[in-house]
């Protein structure tokens, strides 16, 4: 089974309330940012306490400096469910990142890397309009990709290139696309978005995380010999605190725009959800809790 749902919907807390009363259930997190050890605070993942009660996968499989990509993360997800499977177990995916959830869910065929393809686009993109330029260039050779990809997002629209230029392929060929829906073995249940709730939501939790020591961890990050990769440097909130002590952004707008950005991401996850059939949606008006264990004993 899955849970997906937004940044700040709850997911993780009612993963963890099925998994302590159905002692067969462990959790498996899809979150193309918990995989980096070192950014705990930030990513908002579970205290040691609470994965010492209940098994915790996927989560610190990689250095902050290294980039990790899609299919680094489907290879580890098929072992891990692998062994929780051979244990007589059953995994419940905690999904936030849609992208490696169909990766996992559907067994997305994923492109390979092309590093001097890569090297030369991050190139021309850190000239003046060079992003801009790229994506125009994404939009030519491949519309559709180009659809589905934010004009802003650099990490997105180079690696659409450098897959589309490497393989001789569009991007948007790979696997049977993200706009088609194949049976698949998981049961997919979600979690609805209430724009106005998730926006308080997100507002409070980022306060808490400066309580709890975030900026403190991203400096730390940031001091380590190897740095920080480019697409850890993307993880919300971390991005903008590394403005405000690499580039003398201050604090409070640093804050704003990291608040900004979360809330704008949790559009973008509910958009993405909200296109597959498949997903179940848990009635909001309802206790969550005792629907999903429902789904979970008859699925």
């Amino acid at each position: 089974m899955a849970l997906v749902g937004p940044t700040a919907s709850g997911k993780s807390e009612l993963a963890l309330a099925l998994a302590s009363r159905r002692a067969e259930a462990e959790l498996v997190y899809v979150d193309s940012m918990s995989v980096y050890r070192h950014m705990d605070v930030g990513t908002a993942k579970p205290p040691p306490e609470q994965r010492a009660r209940v098994p915790h996968h996927l989560l610190d499989l990689a250095e902050p400096d290294e980039e990790f990509t899609v299919r680094q993360f489907q290879e580890a997800a098929g072992k891990a469910l692998g062994r929780i499977e051979e244990r007589g177990h059953r995994a419940l995916l905690v999904a936030g990142t849609g992208l490696y959830l169909r990766a996992v869910v559907d067994d997305l065929e994923l492109p390979g890397r092309w590093p001097e393809v890569a090297r030369a686009l991050e190139s021309e993109a850190d000239l003046p309009g060079g992003l801009e330029r790229l994506y125009s260039r994404l939009c030519c050779l491949d519309p559709q990709a180009a659809t589905r990809i934010e004009p802003a997002n650099r990490r997105r629209i180079v690696r659409a290139l450098e897959v589309t230029i490497g393989s001789g392929r569009r991007f948007s060929s790979f696997g049977p696309g993200l706009g088609s829906y194949p049976p698949t073995r998981f049961v997919l249940v979600g979690l609805t978005f209430d724009p106005g709730l998730h926006g308080v939501r997100i507002e409070k939790r980022f306060e808490s995380m400066l309580g709890a020591g975030l900026l403190d961890e991203v400096r730390a990050l940031a001091a380590r010999p190897g740095g920080i990769s480019r697409t850890a440097r993307q993880a919300l909130g971390y991005r903008e605190l590394l403005a405000h002590l690499e580039d003398g952004v201050p604090l409070e707008e640093a804050v704003s725009e990291a608040i900004a950005r979360t809330k704008a991401f949790a559009r973008h996850q509910w958009a993405w959800f909200r296109r597959d059939p498949r997903i179940c949606w848990l009635d909001p008006s309802r206790d969550p809790l005792p629907q999903l264990l429902e789904l979970w004993d008859t699925a």
